[in-house]
């Protein structure tokens, strides 16, 4: 036998430390005699450091007893000198007491005579192992601010269970988390993460922990937090949520991580502006058509002044966010508070370049569609874009041809228009006409050159159009301009050789193409309810 006490859990005592808090820990003393009371003494080296109660007693055989420790704080400072380990030294020594003797304490603790294990003729047992360990709020935050990783680990692992660890927060209010962020430390929110702390806990300044990593464009940590279930939504403090933060510092890889966990795209911050407000707002472009890509809405007004995104990129001049903004959608017509389009926002601040993409070329559409030649050569001559698209991808040449205003169609050719422009579907000017039916206008176009064989995105050439609808005075026109019957004619061809489609096959090929034109016929009139030209 090389003991008579063992030390439990181990011979390492933790010391909470907390702010204007008594701070003490515990140690278990265990006689492991099964038949001989123990003596033991505990003594620290330090005495003005450490006071324990009780310093003596006597532990009756397999029978334990507590030891309180307790930390006497320097008055110029709240923390040790060193943490979470010390130099801190005590000594534990034990001996068998006498059973005649121990009959005569009246008092099993603080009272036995110091003679005891000064006797030469007993043996005396010594340990000098016990060391001490200092936890608490200030230690953790203070190791988390100095980044040690295994100090961190070892203080969290035995601090008190009734006590949650992970929780701390400093001097200043920060938790463990947030100061772990502001390090731009993932390994240590890790760590953190691992011992359950509250994902949600505000800072001071009223932030989540997700908030202050999409704020600062950590996107490590931000996807360790959506792991764990921390929420993509603003905190009830906070004035930007996380999407906001990403969106307005350009952080698109972050806000990629939101949308992706359900963000709400057009969730509003305190003061009511959507992330799109604050993109354009900022001129993050990548970030705006991420939202845009994601379902945010164009034409939320703003709480302030009633603004749209649209109002702000005018109020820009940034013709590049204007025209992706109207080409998802942007309602050009919406008035802010102040009664003001986006139109009259730049045209208070100058943004010339913008008139065309947000009124001067929906005139010279309109102008185009109702055959205005006069207005068509006023608009161009005021700064309208000959070339200029709506936001379905037409120029005031596909209005013009698919209305059959012949005059206007010459008026825009002799302007410089590019009679090959495509749709976002791939349609010419000379599609519209086919579809339409429109000889005069089809034969003008092809004799200006406009290209006979163009495709449409799902490979359409005008002539399969013409052939569908039975358009046989308009087929004869496409033939004598140069077109191919090589669509048409294999169709005849794969009908009049024997083939188990037969004619009905034909029919539905056929069928197919007229369905699709006959769809596409009331979007291409320029009476779409959702286009801002429905009302004009």
């Amino acid at each position: 036998m090389d003991r008579l006490v063992s030390l439990e859990p181990s011979n390492a005592v933790t010391i909470r430390i907390e702010a204007g808090q008594r701070c003490y820990g515990e140690l278990t003393l265990r006689n492991v005699m099964y038949t001989m009371p123990v003596a033991f003494r505990l003594q620290p080296m330090n005495k003005t450091r450490y006071a324990i109660r009780p310093q003596s007693g006597i532990i009756l055989p397999l029978t334990t007893v507590t030891v309180e420790i307790t930390y006497q704080c320097s008055p110029n400072s709240s923390l040790p000198d060193h943490f979470p380990h010390c130099d801190d030294s005590f000594i534990l020594q034990s001996v068998v007491a006498p059973g005649a003797a121990v009959k005569d304490i009246s008092s099993t603790y603080d009272s036995v005579p110091s003679e005891w294990f000064t006797n030469k003729k007993k043996q005396v047992y010594s340990d000098s192992g016990i060391r001490i360990l200092f936890a608490g709020s200030l230690i953790l935050a203070q190791l988390v601010t100095k980044g040690y990783m295994d100090e961190i680990r070892e203080v969290l692992e035995k601090s008190d269970p009734g006590w949650k660890a992970a929780d701390s927060v400093d001097a200043d209010g920060q938790s463990l988390l947030h100061l772990a962020i502001a390090q731009s430390r993932p390994d240590l929110v890790q760590l953190l993460l691992e011992f359950g702390p509250d994902i949600e806990a505000h800072s001071r300044a009223g932030c989540s922990p997700l908030e202050a990593a999409a704020a600062s464009n950590e996107g490590l940590i931000v996807e360790l937090l959506l792991a764990h279930n921390a929420t993509p939504e603003r905190s009830e403090s906070s004035t930007w949520g996380p999407i906001h933060l990403s969106a307005g510092n350009g952080h698109t890889e972050v806000l990629r991580h939101l949308l992706l966990k359900g963000a709400n795209v057009n969730a509003l911050t305190k003061d009511g502006n959507t992330a799109l407000h604050l993109a354009v707002e900022e001129r993050r472009r990548d970030c705006m058509k991420l939202l845009l890509a994601n379902g945010a809405s164009a034409n939320i007004r703003n709480a302030t002044d009633g603004e749209t995104p649209l109002h702000i990129a005018s109020s820009l001049g940034d013709d590049q966010m204007v025209k992706i903004l109207i080409h998802k959608g942007a309602n050009k017509d919406i008035r802010s508070k102040h009664g003001k389009t986006a139109y009259d926002v730049a045209a208070e601040n100058g943004h010339t370049r913008l008139f065309d993409a947000l009124r001067l070329g929906d005139s010279l559409c309109v102008a185009a569609r109702k055959g205005e030649v006069r207005m068509i050569h006023r608009l161009i001559e005021n700064g309208a874009s000959i070339n200029g698209r709506d936001q379905h991808g037409w120029t005031a040449l596909h209005r013009a041809s698919f209305k059959g205003r012949i005059e206007a169609v010459q008026a825009l050719i002799e302007k410089g228009i590019d009679v090959d422009a495509k749709d976002e579907d791939g349609y010419t000017a000379l599609h519209c006409a086919v579809e339409s039916g429109h000889p005069e206008v089809i034969e003008l176009l092809v004799k200006k050159g406009a290209d006979i064989e163009a495709r449409t995105n799902k490979g359409v050439t005008p002539l399969q159009i013409a052939e569908s609808l039975s358009y046989l005075g308009i087929i004869r026109v496409l033939v004598r301009g140069g077109a191919t019957k090589d669509g048409v004619s294999q169709v005849s061809k794969q009908n009049s050789a024997p083939s188990d489609r037969g004619i009905g096959a034909r029919r539905l090929e056929i069928g197919t193409i007229k369905k699709k034109t006959n769809r596409t016929r009331i979007h291409r009139s320029g009476f779409d309810r959702s286009s801002p030209l429905a009302v004009i």
